[in-house]
């Protein structure tokens, strides 16, 4: 027997719909669908006809379109990897640059567990297309052949990020090419076959975009923004109160296991494995995977919740966080002065000490 699932968000998002205490403020409520999930929308605004939330769900579509899409020729990830093996590169803008700098120091400082190169990988598995019944037939996973030699074409020393100094970011010497245009942010060099893919920070690295459009936006006194499992909190309810998240529950998707009570300003990042999967022969094959094996992280961990002030960061470390498990998890989240907490395998839940003023638990599981 084999399943297939596809959760389109790892987290649950409450909005508390009470009067609204100011009589002019509007609230307005949207969900549709962008960047393969769904995304939800609740804003209170002063405009009756705010266009915020269509503004909001375009604005996260051509994030998609034109920069972060390894599928779609109109981005520059796409560029990017048709042109791996060019030793001259491909010009990024500088917004694409900071986000891959971001991404290559979490990279290092997580010993190499979040890694933008593992697109050879991510595709051999073509979890997504399973998960969402575009695939059928009878799932098989990887042969060792075909993974090792895809795993071969991964990894930090697959990239160079050359910056508009002259100077690449990886560090092992080298000329750079004259230099790069002062329009552009930078240059990436791939290796022939290598292939960026920014899945684990995507919806992160859209909360952080959507954040300024609100802030540019006075008349937007507060809003939740989800992005299947990112949540970004921003400025107050009329009716007071702080927004609340709830974290599903990796053994029963249609209940929690607590609720997140977060002020403004807060990005809210999951990763689990219960989110893109397929079950065969009583093996469950998840969308996460470890990039020194190839194959699905088994880290003891079934889901990581991150909160952060950064979009980017939460996203990525909570993807970072669950190939690492708790002990290395934990420090990781630290490090960035980001608040983690792990369900685990055995139902126990784990989190910093500073998630515990946020977290109210709705009961203890007891573990099958």
């Amino acid at each position: 027997m084999k399943k297939f699932f596809c959760v389109s968000g790892a987290a649950v998002l409450f909005w508390l719909l009470g009067g609204c205490s100011f009589e002019k403020t509007q609230q307005v409520q949207s969900v549709d669908t962008a960047m393969g999930t769904v995304v939800q929308q609740s804003i209170y605004t002063r405009e009756a006809d705010s266009g915020a939330a269509r503004d909001i769900l375009e604005l996260t579509k051509s994030l998609e379109q034109e920069m972060l899409s390894r599928r779609l020729d109109s981005s520059q990830v796409y560029a990017v990897n048709a042109g791996a093996g060019k030793p001259e590169g491909t010009e990024v803008s500088e917004e694409l640059a900071q986000i891959l700098r971001t991404c290559i120091r979490i990279g290092e400082d997580s010993g190499g567990a979040l890694d933008i190169t593992l697109g050879p990988v991510v595709q051999l598995w073509d979890m997504d297309a399973w998960a969402a019944g575009e695939r059928t037939g009878e799932f098989q996973p990887p042969g060792e052949e075909a993974l090792t030699e895809a795993l071969g074409l991964c990894g930090r020393d697959k990239m160079q990020l050359w910056e508009d100094s002259g100077e690449s970011s990886q560090g092992n010497g080298g000329e750079a090419e004259d230099h790069v245009d002062a329009s552009v942010g930078g240059r990436v060099i791939l290796s022939a076959g290598a292939c960026l893919d920014l899945g684990a920070v995507g919806k992160g690295v859209a909360l952080d975009r959507i954040l300024v459009y609100l802030e540019e936006h006075k008349e937007i006194l507060g809003a939740v923004i989800s992005l299947g499992g990112s949540i970004l909190t921003y400025g107050e309810k009329p009716e007071g109160g702080g927004w609340r998240v709830a974290v599903m529950d990796p053994f029963d998707t249609s209940a929690y296991v607590g609720i997140l009570t977060l002020d403004g300003g807060w990005c809210v990042s999951t990763s689990g494995d219960y989110q893109r999967f397929v079950e065969a022969e009583g093996v469950r094959y998840h969308h996460i995977y470890d990039p020194s094996s190839g194959y699905p992280a088994q880290s003891g961990v079934a889901g990581v919740t991150i909160l952060s002030h950064s979009g980017l960061e939460s996203d990525a470390l909570s993807t970072a966080c669950f190939i690492l498990g708790v002990e290395a998890g934990l420090e990781l989240a630290e490090r960035y002065g980001a608040e983690a907490l792990f369900v685990e395998k055995d139902g126990r839940v784990t989190m910093t000490a500073g998630m515990e003023q946020y977290w109210s638990p709705v009961g203890e599981r007891i573990p099958e």
